[in-house]
C-alpha cells in the first residue's frame, strides 16, 4: 500500500477557502502516487489559533468534507482529510473525516483528549467518546490525532478493536518535537503496529510546528521523516508486515488485562 502524507504549512496570511483550495489540488496531484493520503490536524484554521475556532466552525458536511470529498474521488484515494472544526448541537469538536476513493464518508472521529490544561482546545471543544477503526484494502486502520498520542490505552482500545496502523495527524509544537517522534515509535513498538503521524509546519498563533511528519514500521524502525517545512512524505506499506512482526514476537498475547487496585501497605 502507497502512502502519502502532506505536510501543509498552515499560514495565517492565507484565507481558509484559499488553502482549502490549495490542499485539494495537493491531494488531487497524489492520483498515481498514493492509495492512501493523510492531512494534519486542524489545517483549516492552526491547532493553536483558538480564537479562530468558533468562526471558521462548520457542520459535519460543510466546505471542508465536501472539497475533501470531491478531491479523493478526483485522484481515486482513501483520503484521511486532517481534522477541523465541527460544529454540532451548540458544541464545538475536533473532528477528523476519512473519505473512500469515491468521496463517501467512511467514518468521522472526534478526538477525545483535548490539549491545553484548562486553556484552548480543552476548554472549547466538546470530547470526542468513541474508538474508531476503518477497513481500507489489506489493511484496517485506526484513528487518533495528536494529543491522543501521549494516552496508550488509546491505542490499545484501537488494536483490541483490530487495527494493524494508525493515522494521527496532528499540529505538534516545534518546542516538544523529541515527545512526537519519541511517542510515533513507543505507539508502534508496543502495538506491533505502523503509525503514520502527519503534523503541520509553519508559524500560527505565535506557535512554530514541529513538522517532522512519520511513519514507523510494527517493529519500531523509522520508514520515513519529513523535515520542518510543507512537505509531501511518500512511503510503501507492508500489511503482511504486521502479521509477521506479531507472529514474530507474540509479546500482544502476553497482556495481563483488569490488573487488580495496588494495595497500600
Amino acid at each position: 500500500m502507497r502512502a502519502s502524507l502532506i505536510q501543509i504549512a498552515v499560514d495565517p496570511d492565507e484565507p481558509v477557502d484559499a488553502r482549502r483550495a490549495r490542499v485539494a489540488r495537493l491531494v488531487r496531484e497524489e492520483s498515481g502516487h498514493a492509495d492512501l493520503v493523510v492531512l494534519p490536524e486542524l489545517w483549516t484554521v492552526g491547532a493553536f489559533a483558538s480564537d479562530l475556532f468558533a468562526a471558521e466552525s462548520e457542520p459535519l458536511n460543510g466546505p471542508t468534507h465536501t472539497a475533501m470529498a470531491a478531491a479523493a474521488r478526483d485522484a481515486g484515494v482513501w483520503l484521511h482529510a486532517g481534522s477541523f472544526v465541527e460544529a454540532e448541537g451548540g458544541a464545538l469538536y475536533n473532528t477528523s473525516l476519512v473519505l473512500s476513493p469515491d468521496g463517501e464518508l467512511a467514518a468521522s472521529y472526534r478526538k477525545i483528549h483535548r490539549f491545553g490544561f484548562d486553556k484552548g482546545e480543552a476548554v472549547m471543544m466538546a470530547a470526542g467518546e468513541d474508538l474508531v477503526t476503518v477497513d481500507l484494502p489489506h489493511l484496517t486502520i485506526g484513528v487518533g490525532t495528536c494529543y491522543d498520542l501521549r494516552f496508550p490505552e488509546l491505542f490499545r482500545g484501537l488494536v483490541d478493536a483490530g487495527a494493524q496502523a494508525f493515522v494521527v495527524p496532528a499540529g505538534w509544537p516545534a518546542l516538544r518535537r523529541a515527545h512526537w517522534s519519541l511517542l510515533a515509535r513507543a505507539r508502534a513498538v508496543e502495538n506491533q503496529a505502523y503509525v503514520l503521524a502527519c503534523g503541520t509546519a509553519g508559524t500560527h498563533a505565535g506557535v512554530e510546528q514541529a513538522g517532522h511528519s512519520i511513519v514507523v514500521d510494527p517493529w519500531g524502525e523509522t520508514v520515513a521523516e519529513a523535515g520542518p517545512g510543507e512537505e509531501i512524505l511518500r512511503v510503501v506499506l507492508d500489511p503482511a508486515k504486521v502479521t509477521t512482526t506479531r507472529e514474530q514476537f507474540p509479546a500482544l498475547k502476553d497482556r495481563v488485562l483488569g490488573l487488580a487496585t495496588p494495595k497500600r501497605g
